[in-house]
This record gives C-alpha cells, sequence and structure tokens, in this order.
C-alpha cells in the first residue's frame, strides 16, 4: 500500500513538471530561411504556437530592433490575416546603393481576418529583411501575442547573460558571418536557384561529353577489333594455301 501511495505521488509530481515545463518551451520565434548573413537579406519566419486550451491566437505584434534598423521589411501575405506595417522616423539616416532612407519598419502586425490559430496548432509568419546589419551577432524582435478571450501575452525578455532563457523570452536572431565575397544570403532564394541550374546545366554537359568520350572509345575500340580480325583473316588464307602446295607436292 504505501509503495503504491509513492508511486502515486511521485506520478503527480511528475506530471506536474511536465504541465509546468510544457508552455515555457512553446514561445513566438524567429527562424530565418536558409542562413541570416551579416550584411545580406534574409527572409525570417515567425513561428507562433497556440499555448491555451481554450482560446484561440488572433493577433501578433512584432517589433522591430531600432538599435538596428532595417531598411527592407516586406511580409508576405498570409491567408486569412491582415497586415498593418508601421515606421518611425530614424535619427540617423540609413544610405542603401547611393540613397538615403529616413524612416524604417518599427512593427508589423497580424491580424485575423477569417483564420486563427486554434488550440493545438501554429502559424508561421514570413518577413523579407535586410540588409542585416553588420555589428551585430543577433537581433531581438520583441513579439505580443493576443488571444481571442481578450489575454495578451509579451513576448518580450531579452535573453539572460550565462544563455539562462528568461520565462517570456523574446525571438532572437541569431547572424552568420558574411561570405568571402562580402555578400550576405539573397532573400529570395533566386540566386542559388540560378546557381543550381548552372551546376545542372555543367553537370549534363559534363555526362554529355563522357558519353561522347565513351562512343568514341567504343568505335575505336571496334575498329581496332575489326582490322586485327581482318588481318588474322588474311594470314589465315595465306596460311591455307601455302598447306595445299605442301601437299601437291
Amino acid at each position: 500500500m504505501k509503495l503504491s501511495r509513492i508511486a502515486l505521488a511521485a506520478g503527480v509530481a511528475a506530471s506536474t513538471v511536465l504541465l509546468v515545463a510544457g508552455p515555457a518551451s512553446a514561445h513566438v520565434s524567429v527562424q530565418p530561411v536558409g542562413e541570416a548573413a551579416k550584411g545580406g537579406y534574409a527572409t525570417l519566419n515567425f513561428k507562433v504556437p497556440n499555448e491555451r486550451d481554450q482560446a484561440s491566437t488572433v493577433k501578433l505584434e512584432v517589433n522591430f530592433p531600432a538599435d538596428h534598423p532595417l531598411s527592407s521589411v516586406t511580409p508576405q501575405a498570409v491567408p486569412g490575416w491582415k497586415i498593418s506595417i508601421d515606421k518611425s522616423k530614424l535619427d540617423k539616416p540609413l544610405e542603401v546603393h547611393g540613397k538615403k532612407i529616413t524612416e524604417a519598419v518599427s512593427k508589423v502586425t497580424w491580424t485575423a481576418d477569417g483564420s486563427e490559430i486554434a488550440p493545438g496548432y501554429f502559424q508561421q509568419f514570413p518577413v523579407s529583411v535586410g540588409a542585416l546589419p553588420e555589428d551585430a551577432d543577433q537581433l531581438v524582435f520583441k513579439a505580443i501575442q493576443t488571444y481571442d478571450n481578450k489575454e495578451v501575452v509579451r513576448w518580450i525578455e531579452e535573453p539572460k547573460a550565462g544563455g539562462e532563457e528568461p520565462d517570456s523570452p523574446a525571438p532572437v536572431l541569431k547572424l552568420t558571418a558574411a561570405s568571402e565575397d562580402g555578400h550576405g544570403g539573397a532573400a529570395d532564394g533566386d540566386a542559388k536557384e540560378g546557381d543550381d541550374h548552372k551546376a545542372a546545366d555543367s553537370d549534363a554537359s559534363a555526362k554529355e561529353s563522357s558519353t561522347a568520350a565513351s562512343s568514341s572509345s567504343s568505335d575505336n575500340t571496334a575498329r581496332t577489333l575489326g582490322i586485327i580480325g581482318i588481318v588474322i583473316g588474311i594470314a589465315g588464307v595465306a596460311f591455307g594455301v601455302l598447306a595445299g602446295r605442301r601437299r601437291s607436292a
């Protein structure tokens, strides 16, 4: 009986830990499609899970870092969601391709319009951004998640020293080193697709050359064997004629 009670208590304790730890691990996050290289462009996915059993997510607000403003922010349309973009004046204008940028996107808001994130589901919200800063290792995007029961969850706490995750962590984008040519990743992967096509064409040309070389080699081999066969045939005939003469003599 005592053992049964101990086992029951341990099970309750374990389930409590899981219930407490579960929601903390699911939060709004950001991940690049491919890599997010310093000085380059990238497509980011803001992933929003629903953490409630009795409510749906109907709004997401993502604040862009003011200390590292981005000259280009273009959200992708998401079916069933309205998008609004807020901009703010920059204290120090940005110079991009010879043009001065005096304002930058400060916030992007997605509001449910015929859709929502139901319990047990998540939604991704893609955004093309650039140029990423060259003097930073990461970007922090503070996010606010709103449910249809009016509950608001603020994912705004920045990472703590020592790597410990805060209770309501803000989405953090890790930046990678710029490539050797000094350019970062493309925003939409067109360059990579072009490289893939070139590589495919190169492979096809190499295969054609290899096939042609193999065919040529086969032809040469056939010709050589044919000549050898003819020579052997002539030699056989001559040998037969000589043998016939000897018998006659």
